[in-house]
């Protein structure tokens, strides 16, 4: 993998990791459409991962700190009761981590993996078109039966071709929760997943920067830190004022290109 592949590869993970339209998805496209096929795939998804994780801390910051600093204050506030809601939220991505991630890896290999990732992707497209056109109330706080219910979707979006940030947000907003609250919880609640299963790839799987070399490692990285930072903030935009239609299009156009060409 050269450079500039890498580069390709990290706008291209920047981008879906917060956009609605699948990161695993998009990125299993682009990598047929290059031809890339690395030896050393966990070390470069690795790297991205960290960078669309720095990106996620970069552009809610303000948040984030406001959660420190209620955490280690007295007695029970907002800050904590958010916090646990995002603890709630995360058990069922756990529970699926645990349970079935070499399933999930073996669907990445293998040789259908363009169909499962087009119907997914399908699948995508029907949640946001429901959110959209749905007009549920509009509540300010996520509830903590709600945030288990946005976890479990995140869960189901684990499978390739389904987007974690669309399925959430989508759950989030038929779930009557209002729409700037539905994407900052959405993007929080994968911090720390994300963050965990990047330590546990490195401590299982090592870090072979030989095999791939700095400056593609280097250049992946950035080009995945900055495209996430500007996607990061242009989600949160999109979903305030509730234009995710677009996405479901898009995805739906994306899904049906995904399953014909398994079959030409």
């Amino acid at each position: 993998m050269d450079i500039l592949e890498s580069v390709i590869l990290g706008a291209v993970q920047g981008i879906t990791e917060f956009l609605p339209v699948s990161s695993s998805g998009h990125l299993q496209l682009v990598k047929e459409l290059l031809g890339v096929e690395l030896e050393e795939n966990l070390t470069f998804d690795v790297t991205l991962h960290a960078a669309t994780v720095l990106s996620t801390i970069v552009v809610l910051w303000s948040e984030i700190w406001w959660l420190l600093r209620g955490l280690f204050s007295r007695g029970m506030n907002d800050e904590k009761r958010y916090a646990i809601k995002l603890i709630i939220s995360m058990i069922p991505i756990g529970i699926v981590g645990m349970l079935c991630m070499e399933q999930l890896d073996a669907l990445l290999a293998s040789e259908y993996i363009m169909v499962v990732v087009g119907a997914m992707l399908l699948l995508t497209s029907a949640l946001l078109s429901f959110a959209y056109y749905a007009h549920p109330r509009s509540k300010q706080d996520i509830s903590y039966r709600d945030a288990f219910i946005i976890g479990l979707s995140q869960a189901v979006a684990s499978m390739p071709g389904l987007s974690r940030s669309g399925t959430t947000i989508a759950t989030g907003l038929l779930l009557g929760n209002e729409k700037s609250a539905v994407a900052t919880f959405s993007f929080l609640m994968v911090l720390a997943p994300i963050m965990g299963q990047t330590l546990l790839d490195m401590v299982d799987g090592g870090i072979a920067i030989a095999d791939i070399g700095v400056m593609p490692l280097v250049a992946g990285f950035i080009s995945a830190f900055v495209v996430g930072c500007l996607a990061c903030r242009f989600m949160i935009n999109i979903v305030k004022r509730g234009k995710l239609i677009w996405f479901a299009l898009y995805c739906a156009v994306v899904g049906v290109v995904a399953i014909t060409s398994y079959f030409i």
